[in-house]
C-alpha cells in the first residue's frame, strides 16, 4: 500500500500565521494554487486557508442592516461595496479568516486512508505532518495522478 509520503507534494507553498490576506492571495496567483496551510513558527500546521474562505468574505453578507422605507416594506441591506470588503480584507491577519481546526494526515498514513479523508470530509487537499511538522500536502489530483501511473496502462 502505498503511503502518502510516497504521493504528496514536497515543495509545499505555506504562510506564516503572521502574514495578511494580501500575502495569502499573491501565493494562490504566482503558485497558480487555491488553499495554503497556515504554520506557527514551528513549521507546524495552525490553519488552512482556501479560495472559499476569500470567498466567504467578499461574497455578499446576508442582513446588517435593517430599514423600512417609505411603503413600509422592510428590507435587509449588505451596506460595504465589493471593492471595500476587498480592501478592508487585504491587511486582516490570515487567522482571521482562516479554518482553525486544520485537518492533517501522517506521512506515514495509506493512501486509502488519505483519500477516505479527502472524501469524507469534502476537502480536496490536506497538509501532511511527520512528528507534528509540516513536510507535505497532498489534493484529490495527487492520487488521481497515482491511480492513472500505477494501474492504466
Amino acid at each position: 500500500m502505498a503511503k502518502a509520503f510516497e504521493t504528496m507534494v514536497k515543495q509545499v507553498v505555506s504562510v506564516s500565521n503572521h502574514d495578511s490576506v494580501k500575502t495569502v492571495l499573491q501565493a494562490f496567483v504566482e503558485h497558480r494554487i487555491s488553499g495554503v496551510p497556515v504554520i506557527n513558527d514551528k513549521n507546524e500546521p495552525i490553519g488552512f486557508i482556501s479560495d472559499g474562505d476569500i470567498m466567504k468574505n467578499i461574497g455578499y453578507q446576508d442582513p446588517k442592516i435593517f430599514f423600512i422605507d417609505a411603503f413600509n416594506s422592510a428590507s435587509w441591506v449588505d451596506t460595504e461595496t465589493f471593492d471595500d470588503k476587498i480592501k478592508n480584507l487585504m491587511n486582516c491577519n490570515v487567522m482571521e479568516i482562516a479554518t482553525k481546526r486544520v485537518i492533517t494526515v501522517e506521512a506515514e498514513e495509506d493512501l486509502d486512508q488519505v483519500a477516505k479523508v479527502l472524501g469524507n470530509k469534502k476537502i480536496k487537499k490536506v497538509p501532511v505532518v511527520s512528528q507534528g511538522k509540516l513536510v507535505g500536502i497532498i489534493s484529490r489530483g495527487d492520487i488521481v495522478r497515482y491511480i492513472v501511473n500505477n494501474f492504466i496502462h
